[in-house]
């Protein structure tokens, strides 16, 4: 613990974890969800069916792909999944169940990946929905918007010191 913060930290996720990953995966849709005149059945074959897809895709399209559990205080409290290429770090998904939302997790867990990123002289992308609440987080750690794609934007964090040197 730092202070009254429980420590924030990564471990490889196994395949013992798939249950709670895809519990944290449908902690992100209860919302959009919430309204739809499903049974409580049917909405969570409907999320286990999505979760198994999106799984698929992203094991597919992105090469180098770690899948981590975020720890917060040695508990399970999400999924972190990373992409390092060449060119840049792809955070390609991070959730956290919502107890754990809104309380400087996601700062203090992205902030090794961008020291890690400014090491290597990589940017650092993250796709997110415009309506995200954690905008203000990427914004606050300096990534911008660098393109668009639906209701996502793609978001970019250039390496420390390159800031002066990229165009969008």
């Amino acid at each position: 613990m730092t202070g009254d913060r429980p420590e924030v930290a990564l471990r490889p996720a196994r395949a013992g974890d798939r249950e709670f990953l895809a519990r944290v995966y449908a902690s992100t849709r209860e919302e959009e969800l919430a309204p739809v005149p499903w049974t409580a059945e049917q909405k969570q074959a409907f999320l286990a069916q999505q979760f198994a897809a999106q799984t698929a895709h992203y094991e597919q399209h992105y090469d180098g792909l770690t899948s981590e559990v975020i720890l917060v205080g040695g508990e399970p409290a999400g999924r972190l999944l990373l992409a390092r290429w060449p060119g840049e770090t792809r955070i390609v998904d991070i959730a956290l169940l919502p107890e754990h939302r809104g309380r400087g997790v996601g700062t203090r867990l992205l902030r090794p990946i961008l020291e890690e990123a400014d090491a290597g002289g990589l940017p650092v992308t993250i796709h997110v929905e415009q309506n995200n609440p954690a905008m203000s987080l990427y914004r606050r750690l300096g990534f911008a918007p660098v393109g668009e794609a639906g209701i996502y934007l793609k978001l970019e964090r250039p390496a420390a010191g390159a800031q002066a040197n990229t165009a969008s």
